[in-house]
């Protein structure tokens, strides 16, 4: 190969690069959400937008590639004093947008240092108006501040502050120390007076529920008590009826009289038991019964009563069992009869009408066959 042919060929590949690198730098392609600040000979030229641009070669060069996206900035804590002299320590989150990227190209050189610088001394104006719990109690106040102040202040930056948040805000130990103290105190306090109001409320139940059992069981008391009451009526008026039906006579009172007698001294307190004066009458129907003396004819008189004082008592005769049970039919029947008339009498009430008839005497006991006495009392 010849010295011409070995030049050509270096023209011909140096014609290739410059070629190459002019249709490179003429064509550019913007990213989506992304702006490029293009310059003409040193001069703002245009902003490029997403998609694909043609650029003068070696003219026109980009300036600076701005992110359109919404981002977010962490601060690093600022010491802050309250108005009642306390530091505190504040962490910032700032969420920002650049809305006009030629703005935030040439007005300011670094617009994430300028925000945060804005931040701190707008946050010590803020702070310094608040004691320490103004300042734990009011976030919201505080962010809205501080966003009113950083938009108004970025505006013309091309910036548009969307939210701040406050992280942290970390007061110094000793006045943690102290808050956890009174929180653990306000906390005793408030256990104190729930537990109080439970005993309270449990008095109060316990009061209630026994005041209800009390008026239950008065209540059945007073029921048990009239439901005896009543039982031991119906009781009585039975065995009245009992022995009104059953007519007893002076035999069987003063025996029952002498049944009576010894329970009434079986206390154990008695030291003295008097005898009542109607013993007498009931040891006389008693006699009566048994000897038919009466008390005029044998009775004791202080002289010694011989064998034959009760006469000749004999033998006891039986009576017909088809006769005995006709008098006891009869009977019955008298005494059914009594009772309805009694009843009707109790219905009408005293003076409501006439008195009702006499009862019909019982037959008379037929004499034995063999012409003695019929036996007396209950032989």
């Amino acid at each position: 190969m010849t010295f011409g042919q070995i030049l050509t060929t270096i023209v011909l590949v140096l014609v290739v690069i410059v070629v190459a690198t002019t249709i490179i730098r003429a064509v550019r392609i913007v990213q989506q959400a992304t702006a490029v600040i293009i310059e003409r000979l040193g001069k703002y030229q245009k902003t490029l937008n997403a998609g694909l641009h043609f650029l003068v070669p070696f003219i026109d060069r980009p300036r600076a590639t701005v992110d359109l996206r919404e981002q977010v900035v962490s601060f690093p804590p600022q010491p802050v004093i309250t108005s009642d002299n306390l530091v505190v320590s504040i962490d910032t989150v700032i969420y920002f947008q650049v809305t006009d990227p030629k703005a935030a190209t040439y007005e300011i050189a670094n617009f994430i240092q300028g925000i945060e610088q804005l931040t701190v001394t707008t946050l010590r104006n803020v702070i310094g108006s608040m004691d320490l719990e103004q300042t734990l109690t009011s976030r919201d106040q505080i962010n809205g501040q501080l966003r009113g102040v950083l938009d108004e202040a970025t505006g013309k930056w091309g910036i548009r502050v969307n939210r701040v948040e406050l992280k942290a805000i970390d007061p110094p130990a000793s006045v943690q120390d102290s808050m956890e103290k009174q929180m653990r105190a306000e906390r005793d306090r408030r256990a104190a007076i729930l537990t109080a109001e439970g005993v309270k409320q449990s008095a109060i139940l316990t009061a209630e529920g026994e005041k209800q059992s009390a008026i239950l069981t008065a209540e059945g008391q007073a029921q048990s008590a009239i439901l005896k009451a009543q039982g031991e009526s119906r009781a009585i008026q039975q065995v009245f009826e009992a022995i009104h039906k059953g007519n007893p006579d002076d035999k069987l009172l003063a025996y029952q009289y002498l049944q009576v007698l010894p329970q009434i001294a079986r206390g154990q307190s008695n030291k003295m038991w008097i005898v009542p004066s109607e013993l007498t009458e009931a040891l006389s129907g008693i006699g009566r019964a048994l000897g038919g003396q009466g008390r005029d004819t044998g009775g004791y008189k202080g002289e010694p009563m011989g064998d034959d004082a009760f006469g000749d008592i004999g033998a006891p005769v039986l009576e017909d069992p088809a006769e005995a049970l006709e008098r006891a039919k009869a009977e019955a029947a008298g005494a059914t009869r009594d009772a309805e008339r009694a009843e009707q009498t109790t219905r009408r009430g005293p003076g409501g009408g006439a008195a009702p008839p006499a009862p019909p005497a019982p037959p008379a006991s037929p004499s034995p066959a063999d012409g003695s006495e019929p036996p007396r009392g209950d032989a």
